[in-house]
């Protein structure tokens, strides 16, 4: 298996063009209609039965945070991957175009979404008159969605910069903003919380960005030993990442549901049943990691190991909508 189609005959004028064209953008079309599902379906299946109550418009706020954690992991891949290629001598120059424009602007858009929601005492308002702009800079919520706002702005406008590296700023504001967000004062022990969020945050979107590029790096440059090296080298490095994603992901359940009732809090609890769901694709996931790393050192060809890797992608795409359903549901109370 190689990273190119080969191409023989009259078939190329329209076969391939359809599968490698249209073909492909109507599937990705299709995966992102399904991964929007996840956010705005999941609260009320995951709320029945519990006597749990959903904040208002959580499917909503669900898919505007989806969006958020998808437009925060495609410039992070970037960045990662251009970094690793650094390490690789004799690396082609060739670059797939970058996709940190577009994520930027749909990231501003969704935390403009969300910023409006915090406008408006967390609910969803029904027009532009309700939204109290100003009142955002009198809450903790409020400035933090600011932040993010402004942050997202700022990625486009580096993006499109002569110096794109310089991403990197905005972006970490981005992960900061999110973790602070995501553990208030009120909450026990709320700066190990955000520690722990913002560690396990920043791995998953290098994690996921980073193969999502790497993949589409490898598509550019074509069979090569360069693209052999690159699949190596981020595989070892991800292999990091998923043991800090496990361990902060751990750490951070056990904080929100102890040792002695989670068992029965993720069956019972909406939280609970998703974070479990969640558990299970990422455990998929490092069963496909594992089948590409195993394809890629001991295979004939060690390209094959895109196929386990291309799935890899996909799952973690579900991985990242599961995440933005999580956010978005009440958090199961401490027994």
């Amino acid at each position: 298996m190689t990273l190119t189609r080969p191409t023989s005959g009259v078939s190329d004028a329209s076969e391939p063009v359809w599968r490698t064209g249209t073909g492909r953008a109507v599937a990705v079309l299709l995966l992102v209609v399904l991964a929007a599902l996840i956010p705005l379906l999941g609260p009320s299946a995951a709320l029945q039965d519990t006597g749990e109550a959903a904040a208002p418009g959580a499917g909503g706020v669900a898919l505007l945070r989806t969006a958020l954690f998808a437009a925060l992991c495609v410039p992070v891949g970037e960045l990662f991957v251009r970094r690793l290629v650094r390490f690789l001598p004799g690396a082609p120059e060739a670059a797939p175009r970058s996709w940190a424009p577009y994520a930027a602007a749909a990231g501003f858009v969704a935390a403009l979404g969300l910023a409006s929601v915090v406008a408006t005492g967390n609910l969803v308002p029904d027009g532009i008159a309700e939204i109290d702009v100003g009142g955002l800079y009198e809450s903790r919520d409020g400035k933090l969605a600011l932040i993010e706002v402004n942050a997202f702005l700022a990625v486009g406008l580096c993006a499109l910069a002569a110096r794109p590296a310089t991403q990197m700023w905005p972006l970490a504001a981005v992960i900061v903003a999110e973790a602070l967000r995501a553990h208030p004062t009120t909450e026990q022990g709320p700066l190990v919380g955000s520690g722990l969020t913002l560690v396990h945050l920043t791995c998953a979107a290098l994690w996921t960005g980073g193969l999502l590029y790497a993949m589409r790096t490898l598509r550019t440059w074509g069979p090569s030993d360069a693209g052999v090296a690159l699949l190596g080298l981020y595989a070892r490095v991800a292999a990091v990442l998923l043991a800090a994603i496990t361990a902060t992901g751990v750490w951070s359940s056990l904080r929100r549901m102890p040792s002695d009732t989670i068992l029965e809090q993720l069956t019972t609890t909406a939280y609970g049943r998703v974070l479990l769901a969640k558990v299970l694709l990422v455990a998929a996931v490092a069963v496909l990691a594992l089948w590409a790393r195993i394809r890629l050192a001991r295979a004939a060809d060690p390209l094959t190991a895109c196929s386990p890797a291309r799935a890899e992608v996909v799952a973690l795409g579900v991985v990242v909508a599961v995440s933005g359903l999580l956010t978005a549901l009440p958090v199961p109370i401490r027994w």
